[in-house]
Order: C-alpha cells, then structure tokens, then sequence
C-alpha cells in the first residue's frame, strides 16, 4: 500500500502534477516519429523560447545527473576538463562521480558556508589558465537555488557569470530548483540564471514525472552547442526514443496556465516555497526555547536545521527526511527540510506538533496538543 504521508525528505518524493499527467496522456497514443522528430518536441522547442529567448535551444533528457554532465561536456573542449563549484554542489558530491567517470571532468570546489560562491573566489583557480600541468577551469558551475536551500539574487548571480566571462570561462548553471529560485526573486526563468550560457533546466522536482533539459540561453553560443549538444546527449546516453513524453512533461511545466496567467512552473515553486516559509515558522518557537537551531536562510523550499539526535529519530518514526551533516555537538545532527508543490499547510503543521512532542519525550501531551488532521 502507498505511504499517504507527506515526507520532507526530498521534493523528489512528490506526485506527478496533474497537469503534467494530462500532458503525458495527450501525447500518448499513435505513432509518432522517435528521437525528437514528433510534433510533441516540437511543441516543447517553442515553448524553450518563448520562455529563454528566442535563439534559446533545449534538449530534453532523462534526469538531472544527466543534464548536468551533459551541459559539462558540451561546454568543455577535451583539453579543458576542469570546473569551478561549490563545496555543496551536486555534482561534486552527489552524482557518483559522474563528471569524473563518464565526462573525464574534474570538480575544482570551493568553500561556500551558505551555497553561494562569491566573484573573489574564482581567483583561486582562474591562475591556472595557461599552465599545462594543472586542469583548466573553463567552466564555472552555479546551482541555483543553492543545495542549502539559498537563493542568488539576480545581482550576485549576474556578479559571478560577469566575472567569469571576464577570464573567458563558460558558465553552467544546475537549475534543479531554478523554478524555486525564479518563484522567491519574482522574476523570470531565464533572469534568475543571470546571463549564464547553458542551463540544466529542473522539471522532476516541480511535478514532473521524469525529464529534464538542457538549454542554450547564450545567443552566441546557441548555433554551435545546437549543433554539438544532441552528439553529446546520444553518447552520455540521454537521447530518449520515446521523445514525446518527457517533451510533453516539460512543455505543460512552461505553457500550462490558470485563469491568471501563471504557468506551472511558476505555481507548483511558488507553493512549495510558500510550504517551506510557512513549516519554519512553524518551528521557530521550538528554536526561540533552544531545541532547534536554524542553520540557513530560508529563500526557496528547503529549511535547514539543527536539532538533538534523540529529536531526529523520534520524528522518524512519522516521517522522512535527510541528515544534511553533523551538528555542532556530538548529540546534535543538521537535518534538511525539503516542501514540494503537494506539501500541505496541514502537513506543516503535523511535523511541527511532532516536533514539539520530540523536543519533550517525557512529558504528556495528550490534554496539550491536538494533532491536526489531514483536509
């Protein structure tokens, strides 16, 4: 039987938007040319830009790992090889080794307390240019929102893909989350990435079943890796046969509006950031009394704190989530919050009232607290 629970494991963990489904099943049935040749494709390349520009060029994939090594490759001549990241990034520490083993890339990582690299940083690196016995940092990777839950306003993030073209290095940014990104600065796709030339463009953590993008958003670049990109996608082994269903899952994410123009995208981030607002509050006053402490800003949809181990597996009992690394004492873990566009205001409120009841094991709660009920 499914779990009905709602988890803060991951937004990963979410259902299929409904809309997303429809699309799926709007495409079904029939035959249709493979490989991208179909008209669902085709539907999704105008949606590209209209949404980034109109010499923006998308490649659909099948996950994010693949979208990232993907944008690396394409972006990285063969005698390149090295890329600039944060210590948090995703892909220095969570795509298996990836970029090393399938793209012969290496991750040249830099500090980053909360998520966000700095223009000053890069000099830490841009020095190797030129020297043959160190990997050249041609590419500087960005994620945006940030892998602790942080976002670049479009100053910083603009700062950053500035200086970069300055020493003539490409940039990439990992947009799992760039709707939620997009949704907490009130701007656009394209303007949350700052002026970044190739972007992974997110969709199974916004409601999508599978599927993600690569997309072109540099106009100047857009005629060569338009050419180069879809060699690369076949060889990292991210050309889907049945093209039109991970096409379709994103079109409906760009194109699928309500009555006020709002497109899903935009929607299904704003409601999970709303969620991830709404749960921290939630959880101030047990931070207020010194149970939990709050170890980033909240921008986007991920909540990120401190609490007693005791308090984390407790909670467990109930609910998923995942330790992000260890607390500042021995008996303390961080722990990470993650909403998703289905995370309801009820379910924030269930994980606070557990939160509360953790915090005092030993003390009845029962004439106290009511747990609330889901609907």
């Amino acid at each position: 039987m499914t779990d009905r629970t709602i988890h803060f494991a991951s937004d990963n963990y979410a259902s299929v938007h409904p809309e997303v489904m429809a699309a799926i099943a709007a495409a079904d049935g029939g035959h249709e040319p493979a490989y991208g040749s179909d008209a669902v494709t085709a539907a999704f390349d105008e949606a590209i830009r209209v949404t980034f520009g109109e010499h923006a060029v998308g490649f659909p994939v099948f996950n994010g790992t693949g979208a990232n090594v993907t944008s690396l490759l394409a972006l990285s001549p063969r005698w390149g090889g090295g890329v600039v990241a944060s210590e948090h990034a995703h892909i220095h520490n969570d795509e298996g080794g990836a970029p090393e083993k399938v793209g012969g890339l290496k991750i040249l990582e830099l500090p980053a307390p909360d998520g966000r690299l700095l223009p000053s940083q890069l000099h830490r690196y841009t020095g190797d240019l030129g020297d043959e016995h160190r990997a050249q940092p041609l590419v500087l990777s960005l994620t945006q929102s940030t892998e602790v839950g942080t976002v670049y306003s479009v100053e910083q993030i603009t700062a950053l893909v500035d200086a970069a073209h300055a020493h003539g290095m490409k940039v990439h940014v990992d947009g799992a989350r760039i709707a939620n990104a997009a949704a907490a600065l009130g701007v656009s796709l394209k303007e949350a990435c700052g002026g970044a030339d190739v972007l992974s463009f997110g969709g199974t953590k916004n409601g999508a079943m599978l599927g993600e993008a690569v997309v072109v958003l540099n106009p100047e670049l857009a005629a060569g890796l338009g050419h180069d990109l879809p060699y690369v996608r076949k060889q990292t082994m991210q050309l889907g046969s049945k093209m039109r269903y991970v096409s379709a899952q994103l079109t409906a994410l760009m194109t699928s509006a309500d009555a006020a123009g709002d497109p899903l995208w935009l929607r299904n981030a704003r409601h999970a950031n709303r969620r991830a607002a709404q749960l921290r509050e939630q959880l101030e006053p047990l931070a207020d009394e010194g149970f939990l402490h709050f170890t980033q800003s909240t921008d986007a949809n991920a909540v990120f704190v401190e609490m007693p181990r005791a308090m984390a597996e407790q909670l467990r009992r109930s609910y998923r989530f995942y330790d992000w690394k260890p607390g500042r004492s021995e008996d303390k873990v961080e722990v990470r919050l993650m909403c998703a566009w289905d995370t309801t205001a009820t379910a924030c409120e269930q994980f606070a009232v557990a939160a509360r009841m953790a915090s005092r094991p030993d003390v009845s709660w029962v004439a106290d607290v009511q747990l609330p009920e889901e609907g």
